[in-house]
């Protein structure tokens, strides 16, 4: 009878009422692996996790061969625990080795311990197991950019736009960076330009198009954005400062001098900039 109610209970929905019958079932000696893996599924979707390691563990107990290491895995994962959740997520990658959410999260795991070089090849199987998950391509491409991986970290926030991921400003700043630091200066300049139509008081932004520019030996239009900040910023000493280094760039020491020191008497911590520019020509 309770086992009845129980299936009714899931076929309408009620997957909390259809929890505490299982229990029912179990507590009065149903201990079958069905009852266990029906509650092991119940709690983990339910986030009852202290509940369904219980049942995972005792479901292994009575049927050995029952693959419960992706949901061990998976909590652990979910509660940060990443030591037991590589663990349970390396053999649940044995039992399944299609699943390619299973290679995500072993790949996150690394990432989140900033580990982005053993990250990387897992993140790459899973997009080839699932090619569909655009948040996880980009996620790739942040962590490739996290591991100084230039060209990959373009490769793939250009792929994760292809297959879906928002165009938002946030994603065409990093493209914009990804582009500059793989070595397409105008793809990316123009991508960060046009996102200065869209946020023309970002500070960062400004200095950042500015920076590439000034990399690129283009002081005028170096000039033009960082003497935008000033306009935001009149006390920035660091946009002066980078004025006055443009100044000597194109030839005139003077002048360029002149705003540097003065930068530096807004900013002494600046001293630091111009010793380095002595030294090595900066």
């Amino acid at each position: 009878m309770l086992g009845e109610l129980a299936s009714a209970y899931m076929d309408l929905r009620k997957y909390y009422q259809a929890k505490e019958t299982y229990k029912k079932l179990v507590n009065l000696g149903e201990t079958s692996p069905e009852n266990y893996k029906q509650l092991l599924q119940l709690c983990f979707n339910l986030r009852s996790y202290d509940e369904a390691i219980l049942y995972a563990n005792d479901l292994k107990k009575i049927a050995p061969s029952e693959k419960v290491n992706y949901y061990l895995g998976k909590i652990n994962y979910e509660r940060e625990n990443y030591g037991d959740a590589l663990k349970y997520l390396n053999a649940a990658a044995k039992d399944d080795p299609q699943n390619a959410e299973v290679s995500y999260m072993i790949g996150r795991s690394y990432a989140d311990m900033q580990n982005y070089k053993q990250a990387i090849p897992y993140y790459q199987k899973a997009i080839e197991l699932d090619g569909s998950k655009y948040g996880w391509i980009y996620e790739l491409g942040l962590i490739c950019y996290s591991n100084n991986n230039n060209a990959d970290a373009l490769k793939y926030i250009q792929l994760a736009g292809e297959k879906g991921y928002p165009k938002d400003n946030g994603y065409l700043q990093n493209l914009g960076i990804a582009s500059l630091d793989a070595g397409k200066f105008d793809e990316g300049i123009s991508i960060l330009n046009d996102l200065l139509k869209k946020r023309p008081a970002d500070l960062t932004l400004l200095d950042m198009v500015a920076q590439a520019y000034y990399d690129n030996g283009k002081y005028d239009n170096a000039m033009n954005n960082w003497d935008a900040i000033l306009g935001f910023d009149k006390n920035n000493a660091t946009a002066l400062y980078m004025i006055g280094m443009c100044y000597i760039k194109k030839g005139d020491k003077g002048k360029g001098t002149q705003l540097c020191d003065k930068a530096i008497q807004m900013d002494p911590g600046l001293a630091s900039y111009k010793q380095k520019r002595e030294m090595t020509g900066f």
